[in-house]
């Protein structure tokens, strides 16, 4: 048989402890979604906004090309990013006070962050070397040479 009033565990100063606890994982939660949703939002569109130009010169001048394919990057990296942070949203443990809470945002919202920054290094890479092979398509014939060097 059961008796609250003998357990432990049921004390006053511990559900009081285990409340707070709770509530301050579901605040952590919250600040966390907070600040990642608007700043993913933000970086897509800054990078919609000033990507396109980029897109036109890796894709040989072709607007249209360009502008699809900066629309299906936007849809790409909001799935992937949305979904990241989903996913890293559960908390390892339970934050028990107000520097927990920053402890495991700064860990989050750092994480969250380095992965847009590589995200977006990584499309740069790729679109760099497109447009660098769009380049050597186009570019003239290498020059003959006039004499030999003795």
């Amino acid at each position: 048989m059961n008796f609250p009033i003998l357990d432990p565990a049921n004390t006053p100063s511990t559900a009081l402890a285990s409340d707070q606890s709770g509530s301050l994982t579901v605040v952590t939660y919250l600040l966390y979604l907070a600040i990642a949703l608007p700043v993913t939002l933000w970086v897509a569109r800054t990078l919609f906004k000033h990507g396109g130009v980029f897109l036109v010169d890796c894709f040989g001048g072709d607007g249209r090309l360009a502008d699809a394919v900066n629309r299906l990057l936007v849809v790409g990296f909001y799935l992937v990013n949305l979904g990241f942070i989903t996913l890293y949203l559960r908390l390892a443990r339970a934050v028990d006070d107000a520097p927990g809470v920053f402890d495991a945002l700064s860990a989050k919202v750092g994480t969250v962050l380095l992965v847009l920054g590589a995200m977006h290094f990584f499309n740069i890479y790729i679109f760099n070397r497109l447009r660098k092979r769009g380049q050597l398509e186009t570019a003239p014939p290498p020059v003959t040479p006039e004499r030999r060097l003795a």
